[in-house]
């Protein structure tokens, strides 16, 4: 029986930064070896690839790619050269494949298979946020994007900051960049004033901003975020 391949779930950077800046030799090796990958989106996945490995023959490279219109059914083929004994390689478009990443649906599958799963070292924006921010590492909680309307996302800041007060749990989230000013507002307006922010943007870059405050603290500094990646994190 043919022995099946590897599937290794590269990391990739946070932003515009030299690769081996921020992420270990391990990868280059691997990225060197591979030649099969399940991406986002092929074009940024190739200058990824060359950024990192400059000598990779691009011509070489398949790629199967995995975004919001991609159907369900067809994943279990991507895995395909996996089966076939080849090592692959799953990439988010930044940071690390299957945190907040729809990577993860691949990885499920890869298990049902018997495939080998290898994750590698890398930037993950939501777990350097948390360990940066001063609050509690040890019981935490992410919740991806909150609710557009006006009214709803209001209700789920209160329900995750009294949710944060009664299990002393720090609660996460992020927002599209262009609404990051917006998401400022709303927290000042709907947080208790001694509920504690972490603002965490453009996470292992030059440009990096990370800063917890109280929300009457805040008030006095808002920072401009306008399209800039971040998360935040309160705890009553």
């Amino acid at each position: 029986m043919q022995a099946k391949g590897r599937l290794f779930l590269i990391p990739v950077t946070l932003g515009d930064i030299s690769p081996l800046e921020v992420l270990p030799l391990s990868v280059k090796k691997v990225v060197e070896m591979v030649d099969d990958y399940i991406v986002e989106n092929e074009k940024t996945a190739r200058r990824f690839i060359k950024s990192i490995h400059p000598a990779k023959a691009q011509p070489t490279l398949s790629f199967s790619t995995i975004n919001k219109f991609t159907e369900s059914s067809e994943l279990p083929a991507f895995l395909q050269p996996c089966l076939e004994g080849k090592d692959m390689g799953l990439m988010s478009e930044a940071g690390v494949p299957g945190i907040a990443d729809p990577g993860a649906d691949v990885i499920a599958i890869a298990h049902e298979k018997g495939i080998r799963v290898q994750p590698l070292v890398g930037p993950s924006s939501i777990l350097m946020a948390m360990m940066s921010s001063g609050l509690n590492g040890q019981n935490f909680a992410f919740n991806g994007y909150l609710p557009i309307d006006k009214q709803e996302r209001r209700k789920k800041l209160k329900d995750l900051e009294n949710f944060s007060i009664k299990n002393n749990q720090s609660q996460s989230f992020i927002e599209t960049p262009y609404r990051n000013n917006k998401m400022i507002e709303e927290l000042l307006v709907s947080l208790n004033s001694r509920t504690k922010i972490c603002i965490a943007c453009d996470i292992s870059l030059p440009t990096e901003f990370i800063k917890t405050l109280t929300v009457d603290l805040w008030k006095k500094q808002i920072p401009d975020l306008h399209k800039r990646p971040a998360i935040f994190i309160i705890q009553g």
